[in-house]
């Protein structure tokens, strides 16, 4: 595929921006203002959705713009950098990010970036050619990853791990010397905040080619302070396992993240409570299957993994056979596990004090009901006396 003119990027980027959708008309923005990065480049790869995330450069005062725009239209300012003069406008779904141009020009700025085929900028309002200084767009038409400097990596290690999860998202292959660049100074990567990293691993994990992509990264040295698999050597593919799409996306990228890292890790990585435990809980559950499971702790991995069942499909499927139809089915006993009776009757009828007795008894009756056995006051009482 031969890379388009610049006037023919820019015509066929414009047409799918619509820019006339975008909740302020290219017009609003300052002379030399341009829009960058992943929305131009999306654009040209026809991957744009209903509300991109708009990037724009403007030549000074992004900050000060950015909150005379939210207050002329009633929107929300956020200052994301103020040493670096940068903040986000959000205007119903829209979310307009500004920055104050770096260098003494546009394509000062662009040769700063991390990868070609984000150094692209369209000049607003439409009409101009788009700007290409690193040549971008034939790095678009060979569908590859070209790191513009090593110098430009190593000004924010984050973007050695963007590299591994841009190729993934956009199913692009690194280059040969960026892989090699990444791999050199992929020891680099904890100097970021560990919040950047984890928001760079979600995203990876929850791609389409999050498994390929997680292995690359691996394979680059940049997993290797939070890695810690849970099968030895190379992690395979999730199945699909028949799983719909709704349960897909969010089991397809919590299964990922469980494949490799442990709760203790996830929270190095500064990841929820509630992350942490979900994931401990899927690899937990995973190592207990190696053997068969008895009553109590088939129903404890249930409760515990009511919402989360197809994470663990994915994991296992060969030990999971035959679960996933019976976790769709909210009614299954075993699967969305309910005693039968709540504690007020129990209380009632048995004459029970609030306690760990009462506790045991309905634990032991969620147990009765989920393998089929009868269950009633009278079930109850003869538990009682047990």
């Amino acid at each position: 595929m031969h890379p388009l003119s610049a006037t023919q990027a820019a015509a066929q980027a414009w047409e799918a921006l619509q820019p006339e959708r975008w909740p302020l008309a290219p017009g609003c923005f300052p002379p030399g203002s341009a829009l960058v990065g992943g929305a131009v480049r999306d654009a040209l790869l026809q991957r744009l959705g209903p509300y991109p995330d708009l990037d724009l450069v403007v030549p000074q005062g992004a900050i000060k713009l950015c909150q005379h725009l939210a207050k002329k239209h009633r929107g929300t300012a956020v200052v994301l950098d103020r040493e670096r003069d940068m903040a986000r406008l959000v205007l119903g779904p829209w979310s307009l990010d500004l920055a104050a141009q770096e260098g003494s020009d546009l394509t000062s700025d662009l040769q700063r970036r991390d990868y070609g085929i984000n150094a692209l900028a369209l000049p607003l309002p439409p009409g101009e050619a788009l700007l290409d200084p690193t040549s971008g767009l034939g790095d678009l038409a060979t569908r590859q990853l070209r790191a513009l400097s090593e110098a430009n990596l190593l000004a924010d290690p984050l973007r050695l791990l963007r590299g591994p999860r841009l190729a993934a998202e956009l199913n692009f292959s690194l280059e040969s010397t960026t892989a090699a660049l990444i791999r050199r100074h992929g020891a680099a990567l904890p100097q970021v905040a560990a919040e950047r990293v984890l928001a760079e691993l979600e995203k990876l994990a929850s791609c389409p080619g999050g498994d390929a992509g997680l292995q690359q990264a691996s394979d680059l040295g940049l997993l290797q302070p939070w890695e810690r698999p849970l099968t030895a050597g190379e992690q395979g593919s999730l199945e699909v396992a028949g799983l719909r799409d709704e349960e897909l996306r969010t089991a397809m990228p919590l299964a990922r993240l469980a494949q490799r890292f442990d709760g203790a890790a996830l929270g190095q990585l500064k990841a929820s409570r509630k992350l942490q435990q979900r994931c401990g809980m899927l690899r937990h559950w995973f190592e207990q299957l190696s053997q068969p499971l008895g009553e109590a702790a088939m129903l404890q991995l249930c409760r515990e993994l009511e919402e989360d069942l197809p994470a663990l499909v994915l994991l296992a499927p060969g030990a999971t056979d035959g679960w996933l139809q019976r976790w769709r089915d909210r009614t299954d006993p075993l699967f969305h596990p309910r005693s039968p009776l709540d504690g007020r009757t129990l209380q009632r009828e048995l004459g029970l004090a609030p306690g760990p007795q009462l506790g045991k008894l309905m634990e032991q009756l969620m147990l009765e009901r989920a393998f089929g056995r009868p269950h009633c006051i009278k079930t109850a009482k003869g538990l009682c006396r047990d």
